[in-house]
């Protein structure tokens, strides 16, 4: 009878180490890896930037990319220009890599350009919305501004800004898209 019980005692045992084991690894299973959170973000321009002429003005807009990796950057920049014939007045803009000091390549674009050879003092002019889009990899934490700048290649502007308003917002926007 000891025997049987023994042998009854450890069967129980082995069924008792098995269901916990049992239990451990199901518990395990069951955790779903966590997955990477998606790193993007989008800043919008709140003011009204003037833009003196001939030199690259940083404007307030800037993201910061947090970590190293590929990102896609996507701009839109509201441009406005005015002045009086005879002009050829434009505006550009570009990314710049604070980080590294030093323009993201290619990313300059003309956002608007008024040319008014007309007799006459009639004031020319308008605004536009201009998109910029590249690809950078960075090896850390890098933050990225737009700049822009007037030339007055005839004339001269009255009024060169980058512009924000309810109708249309200068945005800079981040998505990190590799490693």
């Amino acid at each position: 009878m000891s025997t049987l019980r023994t042998g009854l005692t450890g069967i129980a045992a082995l069924l008792l180490v098995g269901a916990t084991t049992a239990a451990a690894t199901q518990s395990n299973a069951n955790a779903a890896p966590t997955a990477p959170a998606a790193v993007s973000g989008i800043a919008k321009l709140h003011t009204i930037v003037n833009l003196p002429p001939g030199t690259w003005t940083d404007t307030p807009l800037e993201v910061t990319l947090p970590q190293a990796g590929t990102y896609e950057l996507d701009a839109d920049v509201r441009g406005r220009l005015a002045g009086n014939p005879s002009l050829n007045v434009y505006m550009s803009a570009r990314l710049w890599n604070v980080t590294a000091a030093a323009e993201v390549p290619e990313s300059e674009r003309l956002v608007y350009q008024i040319i008014n050879g007309n007799p006459g003092t009639a004031q020319a002019g308008g605004n536009q919305t201009a998109p910029i889009s590249e690809l950078i990899r960075v090896s850390g934490p890098t933050t990225i501004r737009l700049q822009a700048q007037e030339i007055n290649a005839v004339g001269a502007a009255t009024v060169a800004q980058v512009y924000s308003d309810g109708v249309g917002f200068t945005a800079l926007r981040y998505d990190r898209v590799g490693p």
